[in-house]
Order: structure tokens, then C-alpha cells, then sequence
């Protein structure tokens, strides 16, 4: 009956720490640079390979805007779900030249379409293909264009700059998704019911 106990408690763990990882990777994974003069032109190659000032996660529907302080943290209060990670000295900095780059997995269709509204530029990419590409400096505007890639559950990449002045608005639904597991954590799952139910025969037999 010890032995028993063990392996379900062990089983239990297992599953519980697959649950939370598919759960965390729901979530979007925010990189914020300051002072960024490319920031009119948000484009992945634009993105900088330096330490970002401020990381955050953030969830679906991916939903900012600037109020009147236009500040770093009182645009990243007004999303849905956001949780400053790193950078929480920078929140009260401007938003003027900050580039953001949101990372996540989405499951997507061929043939779905995505809009997005913002002030100012963003682009979109879905498993190396561009979907939205707006990435200059403009007044609000809804940009919406149709994937054409393959279904499936890929990375994408979500660029947003803020250049130009207030307000600074970002709005757009993704369907976030986890990624598909590797094999060795299905072998895992499969390993670990197998001994359960191992363990529960030989508890009847004897």
C-alpha cells in the first residue's frame, strides 16, 4: 500500500506539473527596449539583441492603451492580465521610442484572419511568415490581413513600436495556444500509468 501510495502521489505530480506548464505557456512573454530609434519601424530584424528594460507576460486578447501620463506602467496596467517580470524601475518612463516584441505559440487555421489596432506600427509574424506588416507610425488604425500559411500550432512574434506621441494603443486577439508536447513527455505520462496500474495488479494478486 506504500509503494502504491508513492507511485500515485509521484503520478499526480507529474501530471500536475504537465497541467501548469501547458497553462503557463497560454500566456504571452512581453520584451520592452527604451529609447529606441527605430521604434517608427517595428519590424522583427529591429528588434534589439540587448537585455530588454522591462519584461512582462500578458494574455489574450492582447489590449493596451495610453492614458493621459503616457508612462511604460500605465500602459501595461491597462492590458488584460499583465505581470511586470523585470524593469519595474522603468515603469514610470515615457512611451515615446519604446519597441515592444511579444512572443508566444498560437494555433492557427489557413485562411484566418487577424486584426489589429494600433498607433502606432506593429508587425506580425506566424511561424516565419509575415501576416501583418504595418510597422511605420500612424494615427489609430484596424489592420486586417489573412494568414496563408500552413494549420497548425506554431511561434509567433508580435512587434509593436511607439514613436511618435500619445496615445500609444495596441489591440489585437490571438489564439494563444501550448505547444504540442515532445515525445518524452508523453513517455513520461505513459511510463507513469503503466507502473500505476502495475502496482494496483500486484496489490490484487497479493
Amino acid at each position: 500500500m506504500k509503494h502504491f501510495k508513492q507511485t500515485l502521489n509521484a503520478a499526480a505530480v507529474a501530471i500536475a506539473m504537465i497541467t501548469t506548464s501547458a497553462q503557463a505557456a497560454n500566456t504571452v512573454t512581453g520584451s520592452i527596449w527604451e529609447n529606441q530609434s527605430n521604434a517608427g519601424n517595428a519590424t522583427v530584424a529591429n528588434v534589439p539583441l540587448t537585455t530588454p528594460d522591462v519584461t512582462f507576460t500578458t494574455v489574450d486578447p492582447i489590449n493596451f492603451a495610453s492614458g493621459g501620463l503616457y508612462t511604460i506602467g500605465e500602459f501595461l496596467s491597462s492590458g488584460n492580465g499583465s505581470n511586470v517580470l523585470t524593469g519595474s524601475s522603468q515603469l514610470g518612463n515615457t512611451m515615446a521610442n519604446t519597441l515592444f516584441d511579444f512572443q508566444g505559440t498560437v494555433s492557427v487555421t489557413s485562411g484566418q484572419t487577424f486584426t489589429a489596432g494600433h498607433d502606432d506600427g506593429l508587425t506580425l509574424v506566424i511561424d516565419g511568415i509575415t501576416v501583418i506588416s504595418a510597422p511605420g507610425p500612424t494615427g489609430f488604425v484596424n489592420t486586417t490581413q489573412t494568414y496563408t500559411g500552413p494549420t497548425g500550432t506554431y511561434a509567433f512574434n508580435l512587434v509593436y513600436g511607439e514613436c511618435c506621441g500619445a496615445p500609444a494603443d495596441l489591440a489585437i486577439s490571438l489564439p494563444l495556444t501550448s505547444p504540442v508536447p515532445e515525445p518524452e513527455t508523453y513517455g513520461m505520462m505513459l511510463a507513469g500509468l503503466g507502473l500505476m496500474g502495475f502496482m494496483v495488479r500486484r496489490k490484487k494478486i497479493t
